[in-house]
């Protein structure tokens, strides 16, 4: 975590008991869009590779999980709290679920593209292949503070 999420982090949790654990992170490629969506509340949903959690080692989110949104310069803009984890087939996420992701016109189809084309350059870089049954980590979220 850089020392602008750090302070962001200790200036919440001032005068409230602050949990244990906190990660800093940004959203996939287009990391200010997706920030803005999480602040204008559309984005409550994101997903990952499933695969890359393995590859990297890296422990799956939980419940209570909260996290720090950076934005493209790496400053933190927002605080969420994961409230759902689930291990879904790609070719099996709902409708629902692409909606509450906020992408796009929030449309199913719009989503698959957008995720299609995504995971196949995040894991052709790995020397991975897409395929639409691959496993996904598709998290909730609420939005729990925006920086001002």
């Amino acid at each position: 975590m850089n020392k602008a999420a750090q302070i962001y982090w200790e200036a919440y949790w001032k005068e409230r008991e602050k949990p244990q654990s906190v990660s800093a992170w940004q959203f996939g490629d287009n990391s200010d869009d997706l920030a803005q969506l999480v602040i204008e509340g559309k984005k409550t949903a994101t997903c990952s590779a499933y695969m890359i959690y393995e590859l990297e080692h890296e422990p799956l989110p939980t419940i209570g999980d909260y996290s720090i949104i950076l934005n493209s310069a790496e400053e933190p803009v927002a605080i969420i709290k994961t409230t759902e984890v689930t291990l879904t087939p790609m070719n099996e996420v709902t409708e629902e679920f692409a909606f509450a992701e906020g992408e796009g016109d929030r449309s199913y189809r719009y989503w698959k593209e957008a995720h299609e084309e995504f995971f196949t350059d995040q894991l052709n870089k790995i020397g991975h292949k897409f395929s639409e049954d691959m496993l996904l980590v598709c998290e909730r979220f609420e939005l729990v503070d925006v920086k001002k």
